[in-house]
């Protein structure tokens, strides 16, 4: 099958503050704690987040059981702290849209665009769910930075 433009658009809503998931998409230590589909580790190391219009967005996620590599390289093309980021690469195109509902929970609307054979955006489709249900998870653990050992 050819390859076409394919949307893939998915919203969660996150029970944590607008901020909580702001930090998660921008701060290398957080995004390396969730990025990736269930099986996937992405390296603190890998990480680069320039976050900043003509910034860079990259990193690289590891299958745990190969050992297979998935770079991700892309520009930062808008930044509105806390609540809108989008990126790109020349052949996909990505929006984070972050909506405070109050009570400290977040909508998260987040929309892709990429040339890819039906199947192929499924796949994809599939390990984002999936890294936003690990999302939500490391969201629910409390934050001890700054505790003491």
């Amino acid at each position: 099958m050819s390859a076409t433009a394919q949307d893939i658009s998915i919203t969660r809503v996150f029970a944590a503050a607008r901020e909580e998931v702001w930090k998660a998409w921008t701060e290398p230590d957080r995004i390396a704690g969730w990025w990736g589909k269930r099986g996937w580790s992405t390296p603190p190391e890998s990480v680069t987040l320039d976050v900043r219009p003509g910034g860079v967005f990259r990193l690289d996620s590891i299958e745990e059981a190969t050992g297979r590599s998935m770079p991700l390289e892309a520009t930062y093309r808008e930044v509105v702290a806390p609540e809108r980021l989008s990126w790109g690469d020349g052949e996909r195109f990505a929006v984070v849209t972050l909506r405070d509902l109050g009570d400290g929970r977040t909508e998260m609307k987040f929309r892709a665009t990429m040339r890819a054979s039906d199947e192929l955006r499924a796949r994809a489709e599939g390990g984002l769910r999936s890294a936003f249900d690990r999302l939500a998870a490391l969201l629910d653990q409390p934050d001890d930075k700054g505790a003491s050992a």
